[in-house]
């Protein structure tokens, strides 16, 4: 028989029993649908873990205090990261060409009879231009054409200067409803405040912002903000120093590791860390960057979409089951037929061939059905992933391409076992 008459001899056998061959079909369909939605689900958790870190440049180290898991709960280790240790660390770090610092306490804001108790941010000069880069919050209605800038930020006043950071003077900038609750719409510039009892002079006021996460909107409060430089804070906020949050930006990101080294050399010279018994630094502070979040945070991605693909890949399992089962029915059915094509000659090949290309066709056609299902479900499945499912271009080629496979491995044996009757027994069967 040539290939031709095979294929033709195939679809005929498939096309007999109509809606069996579509109940087999179902299997597959099912089966490559969820590989392309699971992989889509995967690929959007990955998606979204980058966009959740874009804020965190690629040229920027964070350090913290080191904190250990004890008792059920965490602890802080070790010296603090103090003021000078940031404000030191430009000059002393060859690799680091900015710093920023921040830290935060509450404080008793008064004005007049209008009394507020409040979180209070100590910051370095550059907190707009970090507001900007992180793009969390805007000015109220921005246009989501035009692109944001730090004097959009500041409704009036200005924003105190690093050299009022370096001297440690008394000026704050308010966020737009902390200016409202202790002014009253008066214009608060050039009024002085207290803090915590001490002279606090007002050089300016933020604009109304807003999260550009709608559904945060109702439960973030952006504009109950006082800043003032990190080196007042600290002095008004606080009885003993604090630990500051310290950010570092590396003049070249290709050498990020160099430069974590050299920051991590400074901070052990500065707090006198040494060695334990097997040679290892006892580090009271911790470096991260982007690429260590992502890394984190992609393994867990990686693992979420492969524990979803095999689960799905478990469904074209089951539906090749479905068509090994169908096709030895098929056989059963068949015998005498088989048994006449076996007398006048054709070959075991030409009825492994057969059966194989019935198995292929289902599967093939149970997969083509699948994909475009698999595609049109990824809303669907974006649904269950707050909205983040992307087509992953790869897991078509890869679902169908199992499909094929699948019908291939387990229409096989149907095959074989059809080529393998005694024709005269075939011919007998009734």
């Amino acid at each position: 028989m040539t290939l031709l008459n095979t294929l033709q001899t195939a679809l005929r056998g498939l096309a007999a029993n109509k809606l069996r061959s579509g109940l087999t079909t179902l299997g597959i369909i099912i089966g490559v649908a969820s590989v392309i939605a699971m992989l889509a689900l995967g690929n959007g958790a990955r998606v979204a873990v980058e966009a959740s870190f874009q804020f965190l440049g690629a040229d920027v180290v964070q350090i913290a205090r080191k904190q250990k898991y004890e008792d059920g709960k965490y602890q802080t280790a070790g010296e603090i990261l103090s003021y000078e240790d940031g404000l030191h660390m430009m000059d002393d770090v060859e690799l680091v060409n900015r710093v920023q610092m921040n830290v935060s306490g509450s404080g008793k804001i008064r004005y007049g009879r209008n009394v507020l108790d409040m979180n209070v941010s100590g910051v370095t000069a550059d907190v707009l231009e970090i507001l900007v880069l992180n793009g969390e919050v805007q000015p109220v209605v921005w246009p989501e054409e035009k692109s944001l800038n730090e004097a959009a930020f500041l409704e009036l006043g200005r924003f105190f200067t690093p050299a009022e950071v370096l001297s440690g003077a008394d000026v704050c900038v308010l966020g737009s409803e902390t200016a409202f609750d202790l002014f009253a719409g008066d214009n608060p510039i050039g009024e002085t405040l207290w803090v915590n009892r001490q002279r606090c002079l007002v050089i300016g006021v933020l604009a109304e912002l807003e999260t550009t996460d709608a559904d945060e909107r109702y439960s973030s409060q952006p504009n109950d903000a006082l800043y003032m430089p990190i080196s007042s804070a600290i002095r008004m906020l606080y009885e003993e120093e604090p630990s500051v949050y310290i950010t570092a930006r590396v003049s070249d990101e290709r050498q990020m590791e160099t430069a974590k080294a050299q920051i991590a050399a400074y901070l052990r010279e500065r707090h006198g860390v040494e060695k334990d018994a097997e040679g290892v630094y006892q580090d009271d502070f911790d470096l991260t960057t982007r690429k260590d979040i992502l890394g984190a945070q992609q393994e867990s991605a990686k693992t979420f979409s492969v524990l979803l693909a095999a689960m799905a890949i478990v469904s074209l399992v089951v539906g090749g089951i479905g068509i090994m089962n169908v096709m030895l029915v098929s056989v059963t059915e068949r015998t005498r037929e088989i048994g006449v094509r076996l007398a006048v000659g054709a070959r075991d090949r030409d009825v492994v061939r057969q059966f194989l290309l019935e198995a292929i066709f289902l599967s093939g056609g149970g997969g083509f059905l699948g994909v475009a299902a698999g595609v049109i479900s990824i809303p669907l499945a974006a649904t269950l992933n707050e909205g983040v499912a992307v087509l992953a271009p790869m897991s078509i080629p890869l679902a169908f391409g199992l499909a094929l496979l699948i019908g291939a491995v387990f229409g096989l044996y149907p095959a074989v076992r059809a080529a393998r009757l005694d024709p005269v027994e075939a011919l007998r069967y009734e």
